[in-house]
């Protein structure tokens, strides 16, 4: 039985982002009969808090042991947890202090494992990209095929956002990833832009493992009126969501005024939905808009999300320009899933542009152009876009499946394994 090891800071039961994908893909491992580790800290996302029942733990280590409903035999799942800073307002200084202290603490307990525990693959998700560093440590000392997974280009969007403006420090940093990437066996990225970018720095082959969606849990629902009225609306009024994190690689003030431009449509409400550090400075920029068309929703619980994204006339992907080749945004897959019309902001050349206007499941708009963005809304409003949102569905059940990403995940890495295994006997 194959035994595997993942690093990352983001896991279940974070309900959004990377920590849920993280969850997932370990979960169907173990479900699939391998013996799973998981070095993590405790969930946080996207409230940047520590969240119950966790709170009063997370000050040291916990190890947690799940029961797995396996299809084959043999799986398990162990969870260890460890201590880390959580900042309640992350600037760019305490992103990189909440990332250094997960690398120390799990660190330490890697130690442990380099003398007691021996496993096949270690899988490190970035961010944070320093992480790989312990993929490489417990490869080099026990022998194991490290396996780099890349959710996000961190140091990229630390510079485009002018997080870090060091040329110094960007060119230290550049460097300790190219020596990641150097070391990694394998290479996976979400999105066929950030796969160009990898493979130009790498040198090497990147595989695409994309984020997915659970089609079966989200799907399309035909009576969007009687949604709404269950959610507090009229079956008439036309809802714009935007459920998600809220952080500032997304832009999401264009949001509010678009929303100020778009005020004498009666009945057009605008929803934003989630949570994050820049949510109370956009409930203070609403309210000295005089906003009376927006409205901001909690995290909605998972038994009611299906039902709440179909409640939505159009959905907005916000981001900005220097941000879609960099992330493949999570939420677009659930959307895509429910069948919705998505209303992007993306420009012309990036990866997130040619997926989506390959397939056309969705409207796209200039990234950071307001008058667009506002334009792009009017437009939606207006146009039957009901070609868009089947084809949103269809690429949902062709290519979102995670029982389809994750077995070919399994072919592609685990199997390539046991297949040079194989050579190796001969």
């Amino acid at each position: 039985m194959k035994k595997i090891l993942m690093i990352g800071y983001n896991f279940h039961p974070e309900p959004t982002g990377i920590g849920k994908y993280s969850g997932e893909m370990i979960s169907w491992l173990a479900k699939n009969g391998y013996d799973c580790t998981v070095l993590t800290s405790y969930p946080y996302y996207p409230y940047w808090k520590v969240q119950e029942p966790y709170r009063s733990d997370r000050f040291w280590y916990k190890t947690e042991y799940y029961d797995i409903d396996k299809v084959k035999e043999g799986g398990k799942l162990k969870v260890i947890r460890c201590p880390q800073y959580v900042p309640a307002n992350p600037t760019g200084l305490k992103r990189m202090i909440l990332d250094l202290t997960f690398l120390l603490t799990a660190g330490l307990k890697l130690l442990q494992f380099i003398f007691t525990q021996k496993f096949d693959t270690v899988i490190a998700i970035a961010p944070s990209f320093q992480f790989g560093l312990l993929g490489v440590l417990y490869k080099k000392l026990r022998n194991a095929k490290f396996f780099y997974h890349i959710q996000d280009l961190q140091i990229e969007a630390a510079r485009d956002l002018r997080m870090i403006k060091s040329e110094k420090i960007l060119k230290g940093l550049f460097s300790l990833e190219k020596y990641i990437l150097n070391q990694a066996d394998y290479i996976s990225s979400i999105s066929e832009g950030m796969i160009q970018r990898i493979r130009h720095k790498a040198n090497k082959d990147v595989l695409l493992f994309p984020n997915w969606a659970d089609i079966n849990f989200f799907y399309p629902v035909q009576d969007k009126s009687a949604l709404k009225v269950e959610f507090g609306f009229k079956p008439t009024d036309t809802i714009i969501l935007y459920s998600g994190a809220m952080g500032e690689k997304q832009g999401l003030e264009a949001i509010l005024y678009a929303a100020k431009e778009l005020s004498t449509m009666e009945g057009v409400k605008f929803l934003i939905c989630g949570s994050g550090p820049y949510k109370e400075k956009l409930q203070s920029l609403s309210g000295s808009l005089n906003l009376t068309n927006v409205i901001f929703y909690p995290l909605q619980p998972i038994e009611k999300f299906n039902q709440f994204l179909n409640t939505a006339d159009i959905h907005l992907i916000i981001q900005k320009a220097n941000a879609s080749d960099l992330v493949m945004p999570s939420k677009l897959t659930n959307v895509l899933a429910v069948g919705g019309l998505a209303l992007i902001t993306a420009n012309r050349g990036s990866g997130l542009y040619e997926l989506v206007n390959k397939y056309k499941m969705g409207l796209l708009v200039d990234a950071e152009n307001q008058a667009a963005l506002t334009e792009g809304i009017k437009l939606a409003i207006s146009d039957n876009n009901e070609k868009h949102c089947q084809n949103a569905r269809l690429y949902a059940e062709r290519y979102l499946s995670r029982e389809i990403i994750m077995t070919s995940f399994e072919d592609s890495v685990i199997g390539r394994e046991e297949l040079a295994e194989a050579y190796a006997l001969c």
